[in-house]
């Protein structure tokens, strides 16, 4: 399991998300870094003392007072628009892909995203160390990945419980749905022992 594969299993569909946010920290930054750059008067000592609203800039929207009033508002219903999809994008819920075995017509065979997960929880389970395991069915009905979360016993071999996983219940997995490739990030804990009594 590389990381490249875990990182395409851990990966919700936070890409987009995550470059906007970055586009607009980045402008925000750009914005803030020439507002000090001028207000030190790094550009000269007259640009440093205009006011924050530059007077060509209010002579100009004066004189152009009806197109600068549309371009604003399509400008301010373009921005709550993008902002709705945006909050909508992240707040769906990550799909659960079922896979198509069969797309033959009348003798289709779809095996459900939950029938996945709890298999290959099950197989999770039986390995040596592992008192008990989570999978989730993830990605898409053409590229299914796995998010497994595998809580181990106190003394566990760690390095076995990695083999035996990879060997064992990810190998049989990928075969059993005669996919060529199944992503897959695991995230280990340590099961909490239960409490001692002290007499």
């Amino acid at each position: 399991m590389s990381r490249s594969v875990a990182a395409k299993a851990l990966a919700r569909s936070y890409t987009g998300e995550r470059t906007l946010t970055f586009l607009v920290g980045l402008l925000a930054l750009a914005g803030g870094a020439l507002a000090l750059v001028v207000g030190f008067g790094w550009l000269g000592e007259f640009r440093g003392r205009r006011p924050l609203l530059d007077p060509i800039a209010t002579a100009w929207l004066g004189a152009h007072a009806t197109p600068a009033r549309i371009a604003a508002i399509v400008l301010g219903v373009l921005l709550f628009v993008a902002g709705l999809r945006w909050a909508a994008r992240s707040l769906r819920p990550e799909p659960r892909p079922d896979l198509d075995l069969d797309r033959t017509e009348g003798a289709e065979l779809v095996v459900t995203a939950a029938a996945i997960a709890g298999a290959v929880q099950a197989d999770a389970e039986r390995l040596d160390g592992v008192s008990r395991a989570r999978v989730r069915a993830v990605g898409s009905r053409t590229s299914p990945a796995l998010r497994i979360t595998l809580w181990l016993r106190e003394g566990t071999d760690l390095k076995g419980v990695w083999a035996d996983l990879d060997t064992q219940v990810l190998t049989r997995a990928r075969e059993s749905l005669g996919l060529p490739a199944l992503p897959a990030a695991v995230r280990l804990e340590l099961d909490t022992s239960p409490a001692k009594r002290v007499r």
